[in-house]
């Protein structure tokens, strides 16, 4: 995956053809859906005649033959299936980091495997993918009465790990446990590491669909408006800010810190920040973060804590790694993420020299809530989200459909191959909508330094 920074969400949209947009499937559908007589018929597509949701709705850029447009494969129940789901045994993984909302589509997708399609036999992988390794612990049986109750707590039922395994040892595992489909939830790591697996399925000529379930908390899975855990996340990071706000407003001259997720991407701190009214200064990886000079991050925050004899500054993890955070060469993690310096840590400890410096007496609280945010449980609102991804998620697999993953594109649910939504991340576009009404929101400025 590549960071597309410096381009638009437009301009990606235009580097996608309609053939980036095609979803694979296993071969042609043969059964009746069970769904088809259960809803009467009603919201259920006919096989090859699903409708399409145009990658770029706006009017602006409408020419030529709409039906030639790229466009997304509408998501939802088929008339006919390719499975036979009375013989058909099913799986489930969660990899990688917590996020909210995961026991909820494994919840989901299980309830639905079984009173949707009848498909009785559902295993849980345990700890992410090294589960489906060879040393792997024996996986759990998922029924409706096992995960009944999974979605009142955070975290996942099934654990998760980061990293991946041999696509080999993992396919050894499917096979010889007749996995039909198998549901991976996970962040682009996970589906990086999914694409190998469908490689080798296919080089062996297995039936196998994977289809995916995004999840990641900083939501920088492109072509997909919102991963699930999201909005809980920033929910919470609310309740954090405004115990931060209260802390820095209780003393004369209080500086509030507080350290929120997003490797690369600033949409959490963002939207926090939004929600909350009452942050002075937000810092993403997308804005480079100068602090010394009259137009750099310390000056501007030292004008807020001497007008006002407070200020709090909301700050993502990836922030300001070329600058403030002190350069680190820890390689990378299991998911081969780049070893982060802690922005925060290095940020607090900035802001008491510059003033200690500058002769103010000014009291800095530092606040790292990550942990907490990601362990709680999903929101009302992510709990229907989670939901409707689960049950789109296992709609796509008994329809045949592999490589692929349940996104929502201008509202709607849709089918997203797994190599276009790896290609590349999701980033706060600067020059868009959700950066400006930070900028309007805090009165900081667009950009830092010069």
């Amino acid at each position: 995956m590549v960071a597309a920074l410096g381009l638009t969400v437009p301009q990606r949209a235009g580097r996608v053809v309609a053939s980036d947009l095609e979803i694979k499937v296993l071969g042609p559908c043969r059964y009746t859906s069970p769904l088809a007589v259960r809803l009467a018929g009603m919201g259920v597509h006919y096989v090859g005649q699903a409708d399409r949701v145009l990658l770029d709705d706006r009017l602006s850029n409408a020419t030529g033959d709409p039906s030639r447009a790229p466009a997304f494969e509408l998501a939802g129940p088929r008339d006919r299936i390719y499975f036979d789901t009375s013989k058909l045994r099913c799986a489930i993984v969660t990899c990688g980091g917590l996020c909210p909302g995961l026991n909820n589509v494994v919840r989901g997708i299980v309830l639905e495997l079984y009173r949707g399609y009848g498909v009785e036999h559902v295993l849980g992988f345990r700890y992410g993918f090294h589960g489906l390794g060879r040393d792997g612990l024996e996986p759990i049986p998922l029924t409706p009465a096992s995960v009944a109750s999974i979605h009142h707590e955070g975290g996942t039922a099934l654990g998760s790990s980061r990293g991946e395994r041999d696509a080999r040892e993992m396919v050894d595992r499917l096979d010889a446990l007749g996995i039909g489909v198998l549901f991976v939830l996970g962040g682009d790591g996970t589906l990086r590491a999914a694409i190998k697996l469908v490689a080798e399925i296919e080089r062996r000529g297995l039936a196998i669909a994977v289809v995916g379930i995004p999840k990641t908390i900083d939501n920088d899975i492109h072509f997909i408006d919102r991963s699930f855990g999201f909005e809980t996340a920033f929910s919470a990071a609310v309740d954090v800010i405004r115990g931060a706000h209260v802390e820095a407003t209780g003393v004369y001259n209080g500086v509030g810190v507080v350290k929120l997720m997003g490797r690369h991407s600033g949409f959490i701190a963002c939207h926090a920040a939004l929600a909350s009214t009452d942050v002075d200064a937000v810092l993403i990886p997308e804005v480079p973060v100068p602090l010394e000079g009259p137009a750099g991050f310390l000056e501007y925050l030292e004008r807020r804590v001497m007008q006002n004899h407070h200020a709090l500054c909301v700050v993502a993890e990836g922030a300001g790694q070329d600058g403030i955070a002190p350069s680190r060469d820890g390689g990378t993690d299991p998911s081969g993420n780049v070893r982060l310096a802690d922005v925060g840590v290095a940020l607090r400890d900035r802001i008491v020299s510059h003033f200690r410096d500058r002769r103010v007496d000014a009291t800095v609280k530092y606040v790292d809530p990550s942990y907490h945010i990601r362990s709680v449980p999903a929101s009302p609102t992510d709990s229907v989200y989670c939901w409707n991804m689960a049950r789109h998620g296992v709609h796509a697999a008994m329809a045949g459909n592999t490589e692929m993953l349940i996104g929502r594109w201008h509202g709607r649910f849709v089918h997203v191959p797994m190599a276009l939504a790896t290609r590349y991340r999701k980033q706060v576009d600067t020059s868009g909508d959700l950066w400006m009404a930070v900028v309007e929101s805090t009165g900081q400025p667009v950009s830092w330094g010069p």
